[in-house]
């Protein structure tokens, strides 16, 4: 049986209070390495929905562990509690920084992650898992301690407070953490300020418990703990700088964070340049031409005085529409002002965009494409959709059967719509399941592929070689109410290629992705 009394410099009341304080900022720093964890992996590999999974069903499978392992430290509940703190404050706070730097020096220049990567992640889950299940059995120890009382109030104090520090945890790091310190820095504090609360919950009410012998470890474990945590926040810009010239190569003229994402701007002539957006190439200068090319010639064939393009605030889709004559009016819907902004005035990027901001038939919506479709009743002649490849979760909707059939309201009777798939050779049922959700919104179709090694369109199998570079392609559908005629660039001459549209093989059976039911793996 465990002792139920111990001699405090405080009284019974005010110790329990201390103690459901420790509580509650152990479950606030513990929940917001959760998310940390969540929001790193779901930037550096994309697929939110899977590394939440992962994340969250790992941890909670390893408190479970914690709390059995917990069972044989109750003998000494406040050594092993400050312990506990003090680990899971190392572990947590440079979480962050761990699985950034294998990021960096183990993925392929940040557009998928080493194995080991991954492993590391569940690693992490686990083991901050399993410490914050060793922190309840532990503290209910501790307030038993003071005051005696029946378990089941016991228990509900301790998870009140649990669960109230979890709230806050969870709204300070989106809405504190993450704006005032970014995620690496916030990792840190949070794990400062872990270490802290732990080390002081145990010293001010239980240092009579501890041994000579026992404060001594349990001091220098704190400031062993707190001197890393502090020489790692004092290093971090410099981590960070190493980190991304590790993922981007040493050419980096322009790293921000916008509102949206970190955009990464490196090279400074055409063909070196290249546009990064959460650690994804989303331009190279070498190919643009061709991948904005295939997007928008074969959309621009017929009437085609307004125009809508959905994301592409690079400007480099809108300079391929404006090439076309009889071109009134350009709408970009654009949710990243910062990417705009870049677009507008970074001289090399403005330079390949052929500066489409200063036409005064280009203009600009900062907004949510899906949000800013249910509001208007614009109608348009062409709707290009460039955006983010659909296999990423924040994209999903903007290939869904909701989207599209949002789209076909502005769409004019005679109306193109032209819609980048993601590569049709690596990535099949994607492409095939976007093509699916536009049939099923009502819309015909014409599937085509550019290869990024030649110059024109394929409307025919892929003969992509494999592997390396030279493989890229990239997979678009044309829609439109009636049956698209597409066209081929050579050069600067058009010729029609529909006829062999129908060489492409259609997967069979593939169900249209829908808002609540998203159908792209990752």
């Amino acid at each position: 049986m465990i002792e139920s009394s111990v001699r405090l410099p405080v009284s019974p009341g005010a110790g329990r209070f201390f103690v459901l304080v420790g509580v509650f900022v152990c479950a606030a720093c513990g929940l917001v390495y959760e998310l940390e964890l969540v929001a790193l992996a779901a930037y550096l590999i994309g697929d939110s929905v899977t590394q939440a999974s992962v994340v969250l069903s790992v941890m909670v499978f390893a408190m479970g562990i914690g709390s059995l392992l917990a069972k044989r430290l109750r003998c000494r509940a406040s050594a092993w509690f400050g312990l506990v703190e003090a680990a899971l404050a190392l572990v947590g706070g440079c979480s962050a920084m761990a699985l950034y730097a294998a990021f960096a020096w183990t993925g392929d220049k940040g557009e998928v992650w080493a194995s080991g990567s991954r492993y590391l992640l569940v690693a992490f889950s686990l083991a901050i898992g399993i410490l914050i299940g060793a922190e309840v059995p532990l503290l209910m120890v501790l307030i038993q301690r003071i005051r005696r009382q029946d378990a089941g109030g016991a228990v509900a104090d301790l998870f009140a407070a649990d669960y109230v520090g979890a709230l806050v945890g969870g709204l300070a790091f989106p809405f504190l953490l993450l704006p005032l310190f970014g995620q690496l820095t916030g990792a840190l504090f949070t794990g400062a300020v872990n270490a802290l609360a732990g080390g002081a919950l145990v010293f001010g009410l239980f240092r009579r418990d501890l041994s000579v012998r026992g404060r001594w470890v349990l001091l220098t474990a704190n400031v062993v703990v707190l001197s890393l945590l502090a020489t790692a926040a004092v290093l971090v810009d410099d981590f960070e700088r190493a980190a991304r010239r590790a993922v981007y190569g040493g050419d980096v003229r322009v790293a921000v964070r916008t509102d949206v994402q970190e955009v990464v701007l490196t090279g400074g002539k055409r063909r070196s340049l290249h546009l990064f957006l959460d650690g994804r190439l989303r331009i190279s200068g070498r190919d643009e031409q061709r991948y904005h090319q295939g997007l928008v010639t074969p959309a621009m064939r017929g009437p085609r005085a307004r125009v809508l393009v959905l994301g592409g605030g690079d400007g480099l889709a809108a300079r391929e529409v404006l090439r076309h004559r009889g071109v009134r009016r350009v709408d970009i819907v654009e949710l990243d002002a910062g990417v705009v902004e870049l677009a507008r005035h970074d001289p090399a990027l403005s330079e390949l965009n052929g500066h489409v901001y200063r036409d005064p038939r280009v203009r600009v919506v900062h907004a949510d494409a899906f949000r800013w479709l249910r509001s208007t009743r614009t109608e348009y002649d062409v709707v290009i959709s460039d955006l983010p490849d659909p296999g990423i979760t924040a994209s999903t909707k903007l290939y869904s059967l909701e989207f599209y059939g949002l789209v076909t309201r502005v769409l004019a009777d005679s109306g193109r719509f032209s819609v980048h798939a993601g590569p049709m050779s690596s990535r099949a049922h994607v492409f095939w399941t976007v093509e699916a959700t536009l049939r099923a919104a009502g819309l015909r179709t014409v599937p085509y592929r550019v290869d990024g090694r030649q110059s024109g369109f394929a409307a025919g199998p892929d003969r992509t070689a494999e592997g390396g570079k030279a493989s890229r392609d990239w997979g678009f559908v044309l829609a439109s109410r009636t049956r698209p005629v597409l066209v081929r660039a050579a050069g600067s001459e058009v010729v029609r290629a529909g006829a062999r549209a129908a060489e492409l093989t259609r997967l069979p059976g593939l169900s249209p992705s829908t808002l609540v039911h998203p159908r792209y793996a990752n």
